[in-house]
């Protein structure tokens, strides 16, 4: 088995072994992985935060010993809390990071740090204020930045930042947490899950106070939401259709 790093701000996460595919998800900075199959020019990878499989390019991975990938794996975990930072290498050069990236010092990636970061399991209060970072960045299938992201993605990345995992997709995250039964037994941070015609959960947002959700829908935005789902008042209707609530924390 090989393990390996994200040394770059952004790397795309494809279905399959070709620039063409998919992209699934991404990987951010410093986040670390096995490598469970590798060719001349792909690896199939599984993420070690929520164990999505996929393939990225070789000459965009960094490969670390197993020692290390075990030491980062027993770290406390530290996010970047700013839109946009830099991390300096020992030759003094600079790789721009975004939100939500995974500043754990490792040896092989040799960077200093000095941006705002927040460190292990914070207060549920702090998960609006993490979202709210993110308010107006475009729909993005795959998605994880400020610069583009998905509804799963928001939810995960806002979780994550703030100390606590989720799944990748919208119906992965919906079998964690507690179950609540009725919108005015939720809080804020608690998370809403939506269905389609077929049954299938395919949205996801985060609740906020007064009966409002922030989630993905073209943008990151603010909608109403209320015991039948999110209604758009741009649109005067329901834009998705409410399944459960589930308490993550």
């Amino acid at each position: 088995m090989q393990y390996g790093i994200c040394p770059l701000s952004i790397v795309p996460l494809r279905c399959s072994p070709e620039e063409s595919s998919e992209m699934m998800s991404q990987l951010l900075f410093g986040e670390h992985f096995k490598i469970l199959e590798s060719r001349k020019y792909w690896s199939k990878i599984r993420v070690a935060y929520d164990k999505c499989e996929g393939w990225i390019p070789n000459n965009q991975l960094l490969f670390i010993p197993k020692e290390e990938y075990e030491a980062i794996q027993k770290k406390v975990k530290c996010h970047t809390s700013d839109l946009i930072g830099y991390v300096e290498h020992n030759n003094s050069m600079l790789t721009p990071i975004l939100l939500g990236s995974s500043i754990n010092n490792t040896q092989s990636l040799c960077v200093n740090f000095e941006g705002n970061k927040l460190q292990g399991m914070q207060k549920k209060e702090n998960l609006i204020k993490t979202a709210l970072l993110y308010l107006n960045s475009p729909d993005l299938n795959g998605g994880r930045t400020p610069f583009g992201i998905d509804a799963s993605g928001l939810t995960q990345m806002v979780y994550k930042i703030n100390g606590y995992e989720l799944l990748r997709n919208a119906e992965q995250q919906a079998t964690q947490g507690e179950a609540l039964s009725f919108v005015e037994e939720s809080e804020a941070g608690d998370l809403a899950f939506f269905d389609n015609a077929n049954g299938v959960i395919d949205h996801v947002g985060i609740i906020m106070d007064n009966n409002y959700i922030i989630h993905v829908n073209g943008m990151v935005r603010i909608d109403r939401i209320d015991h039948t789902g999110i209604f758009n008042n741009d649109l005067r209707n329901y834009s998705h259709k409410l399944r459960v609530i589930k308490k993550i924390i």
